[in-house]
Formats: structure tokens, C-alpha cells, sequence
């Protein structure tokens, strides 16, 4: 019986080469991860992926927003008091193309914003055209694209008073 021998050097080489190879197989079936967007109470922060995201391309007809809107499976719930200041934060993904915000479901800034970051008094999202107290927003930030106005990307979250 004979016993073909391999140097060490070549087995080194063979073993760098299949993790490569496994590396590569690995990543390329890994989805490209969406952006994200946070919202900042005091301490408490909350983060979120997009319910709905189409890398910079629009997502389609506006039943096809108000779907993304409504989607509750990751929307992320944050307390807050009338009196706090709720910071906002976007990657510079989103904010290259523009965003803006909806309240249960309605858009309320005509134009998108390009910054990464905004402050915004907490009450402002709770008085109702009546002036009765609200209890919870749904908040939706909606990135459009700049170019066609378009929407590309929705992220949910649910700003909920504190009693």
C-alpha cells in the first residue's frame, strides 16, 4: 500500500483556500442589511430595521405604503412624558435621499428632511385636531428618493404617553 504524502505547506494552502471558498458561499447568501432608524427618550432608545425597504428604489403603488405602515411585526414601542424632547436618528443612507414622518398613516411634513438627526418636543404628536390628549402614536419615518419622490423605506415605531 502506498501512502501519497503532502507537505505541509500544501496542506496549509488547502485548508486557507476551502475557508475562502466557504467564506465567500456564506456571504453571498446573506441578504445586504437595511438601515436603521432611532428613536431617543432620555436614556431610552429604541432601534429599528425597516418594515419595508427597496435599496434606494421605490416600494411601489401607495397601497403598498399604507401596508408598510401598518405593519406591526417589528414596529418598537417607546414611552414618553408630553414634557420630553424626542430625538430622531437616521442613518446617512436614509438621509441622503430624505425623510419625513407619518402619523398613523397620514404624512404630516410636506417636504422630506436631510439630516441624520432631529429633536422634536414630545407634545407636538400628542394634541388631537380637538385638543383631546392622545394615548399612542403610530410614527412612521418614510424615506423617499429624492429624485422621483418616490417612497423607498419604512420604519415603525409607537410613541406611547406616559400616564
Amino acid at each position: 500500500m502506498t501512502v501519497a504524502f503532502i507537505s505541509a505547506r500544501a496542506r496549509r494552502t488547502g485548508v486557507a483556500l476551502g475557508a475562502v471558498s466557504a467564506g465567500l458561499l456564506v456571504l453571498s447568501a446573506c441578504d445586504k442589511p437595511t438601515p436603521v432608524a432611532t428613536v431617543t427618550v432620555g436614556t431610552d432608545s429604541v432601534h429599528s430595521e425597516a418594515a419595508c425597504y427597496n435599496h434606494g428604489k421605490s416600494l411601489g403603488e401607495q397601497s403598498v405604503l399604507a401596508k408598510c405602515l401598518n405593519d406591526t411585526s417589528g414596529r418598537k414601542t417607546i414611552s414618553v412624558s408630553l414634557d420630553d424632547r424626542i430625538h430622531f436618528g437616521v442613518d446617512p443612507a436614509i438621509a441622503d435621499n430624505g425623510w419625513t414622518f407619518y402619523i398613523d398613516g397620514q404624512r404630516v411634513e410636506p417636504e422630506p428632511n436631510k439630516d441624520t438627526y432631529r429633536t422634536i418636543q414630545a407634545s407636538s404628536f400628542f394634541a388631537s385636531q380637538t385638543g383631546e390628549l392622545i394615548k399612542s402614536v403610530n410614527l412612521g419615518i418614510v424615506e423617499t428618493s429624492e429624485k422621483d419622490k418616490a417612497v423607498t423605506g419604512v420604519w415603525n415605531f409607537e410613541l406611547k404617553k406616559k400616564s
